[in-house]
């Protein structure tokens, strides 16, 4: 659920079972895949490869075995079926048989009731309730289920492999301004313990201008070292082409455990996170956006640390419980966050030999204020004691400024705040 935000002045997201075919119909199926094939790939290190290269139905059949084994494995048995006017197919699944419990440690469990909510001492100001585009129909998964969206064959096909569909390249995290292709402009706080975080993210559809790229919004709960053993929790909204096939901007997950590597993924594309909410589909499309002058749009996340078992759970708008990622899957963050970060992240491939366009945020600066560069306002992190607090000692980073740069302030509606993004390639930033 999104909310609207009044103007405020400048300021201080059926398996079909095995079957042999017959040597014509496998013919047939490869030719009306061709032009999958035929895309350029990524390689391991995030860049493409030739378009040119000759296909070898032997190779590309034993890869169309392993994403329908994939897909066998990730599309559970649906009560229900809607389907949205964005193209996505929603599954309503049993609760019970959704990806986490495939976990080995998960196996048999059931979703968990609701944890106790951080206090605040702080109101929040009115919202307005909006959707994610398949709820349109105003059709909802039954109670008992929740409601995923049905991974296709053309959404593994975009990826490399099976193995790296909905998973990040490892470097995912700021850790120093020169070091990769992932450029941000972030706010964070470390030093301390954290059991939490929350903000209000402005929604845009932020212009991507290449597939193998993406542009996104999020808030990370961080805990380790930036090696191997980094552990973080991640949510927020994207607009990533290469992992849905399109532009929208999607409400969407992600955790890690090492840095990561083998851990981990995006949404419920791997057993892990547990929803436990029948309204809110995780990579499902957000509506309505932020326009340029126009209406503004922000949505509400939160994670925190629930005090009684330990898990860490998701809260989506003004309440809604989205689901828990259970603390045995993590090391670190089994504890406590050591760092809280909020922000926009971009990947430039410069593939055709100088810097994206690709936008973070509404694609302006954060001088251009309200209504027209995107925002985060009323950020807070939450204590041990299970208490929400406004931010201290934070601090800004944007690893290429004169690309995309952030500006905080403070005041009494919107608490800390701050303006971020830009447009990428300008002549500032070539």
């Amino acid at each position: 659920m999104a909310s609207s935000s009044s103007p405020k002045p400048k300021s201080p997201l059926q398996t079909v079972p095995p079957i042999i075919f017959p040597v014509v119909a496998f013919i047939l199926l490869l030719s009306s895949l061709g032009t999958v094939f035929s895309l350029p790939t990524v390689s391991d290190s995030g860049h493409r490869s030739p378009e040119n290269q000759t296909f070898q139905p032997q190779i590309e059949l034993q890869k169309l075995k392993r994403v329908r084994a994939y897909l066998r494995k990730i599309n559970k048995p649906a009560v229900k079926t809607i389907q949205s006017p964005d193209g996505d197919v929603i599954d309503c699944v049993l609760s019970h048989l959704q990806p986490a419990f495939d976990h080995p440690q998960l196996k048999g469990q059931k979703p968990l009731e609701p944890p106790e909510r951080p206090k605040s001492n702080t109101s929040t100001d009115a919202t307005t309730e909006v959707f994610q585009l398949w709820t349109n129909s105003g059709e909802l998964c039954p109670e008992g289920t929740v409601p995923i969206r049905r991974t296709t064959e053309k959404d593994v096909l975009r990826a490399n492999s099976v193995q790296k569909f909905g998973r990040k390249l490892r470097r995912g995290v700021r850790r120093d301004t020169m070091s990769s292709d992932h450029e941000h402009a972030v706010a964070f706080v470390n030093g301390q313990q954290y059991y939490g975080a929350k903000a209000s993210i402005n929604v845009w559809a932020p212009r991507v201008s290449d597939q193998y790229e993406f542009s996104l919004s999020q808030l990370w709960v961080i805990s380790g070292s930036f090696g191997n053993d980094l552990n973080t929790i991640e949510a927020g909204w994207q607009v990533s082409p290469a992992l849905y096939g399109d532009y929208y901007p999607r409400f969407f997950t992600y955790w890690t455990t090492d840095a990561y590597q083998a851990t981990g993924c995006y949404n419920l594309l791997c057993s892990g996170f547990v929803q436990t909410n029948n309204k809110i589909a995780i990579g499902a499309a957000i509506s309505p956006r932020s326009s340029y002058n126009g209406r503004q749009f922000d949505i509400g996340i939160m994670v925190w640390k629930d005090p009684k078992h330990g898990h860490w759970w998701l809260q989506f708008g003004s309440g809604l419980l989205v689901g828990y990622w259970p603390n045995l899957l993590f090391s670190h963050l089994r504890s406590h966050a050591s760092m809280v970060q909020f922000g926009g992240e971009i990947v430039n491939t410069r593939s055709v030999g100088y810097h994206t366009s690709t936008q973070m945020g509404s694609g302006s600066f954060a001088d251009d204020g309200f209504g027209k560069a995107s925002y985060f306002r009323n950020l807070q992190v939450v204590d041990w004691d299970n208490n929400l607090l406004p931010m201290s000692n934070l601090h800004l980073q944007a690893d290429h400024p004169n690309c995309y740069d952030i500006k905080a302030a403070r005041n009494n509606v919107w608490g800390d705040y701050f303006y971020y993004g830009g447009p990428g390639r300008n002549p500032r930033c070539p």
